[in-house]
């Protein structure tokens, strides 16, 4: 863990490129520092995951209106100032992609962090391995 998933309204898939976000906001969470410098996020254990809603109703049906919603979900262990410090690159990189789409139309943005209490925990695989430092 981290994963980031975002879910939006497939209406912004014509206007934006997700995949760019997606790689836009693994790269903000790369940067993100504790308190001693020391990366937060694992390069290995870094994700972003985009789905487009396959139905969806948004605001009063007035408009074309979108939304995207980004979830970030972290593991315990990591203080309030570094939980702030993750969602806002997150914010600042988010607002920075959808920039030129909120200057044309009416977008709703939510950005979400949570912090896993997690009662099983498994990881396995062989990526984190590539990224080791040794």
């Amino acid at each position: 863990m981290p994963h980031l998933v975002i879910l939006y309204t497939p209406n912004l898939e014509a206007e934006t490129d997700m995949t760019a976000l997606c790689r836009a906001l693994a790269d903000a969470m790369l940067t993100v520092r504790d308190e001693a410098g020391a990366q937060v996020f694992p390069t290995g254990g870094t994700r972003v995951l985009a789905y487009p809603a396959a139905h969806f109703a948004v605001a009063d049906g007035s408009g074309d209106h979108a939304f995207c919603w980004f979830n970030l979900r972290m593991g315990r262990g990591r203080s309030e100032a570094v939980q702030q410090a993750a969602g806002q690159a997150l914010a600042d990189a988010a607002k920075r992609h959808f920039a030129p789409v909120l200057a044309r139309r009416a977008v709703g943005l939510t950005l979400q962090v949570d912090v896993g209490n997690e009662v099983f925990d498994a990881k396995f695989g062989n990526l984190h391995p590539l990224f080791a430092k040794g």
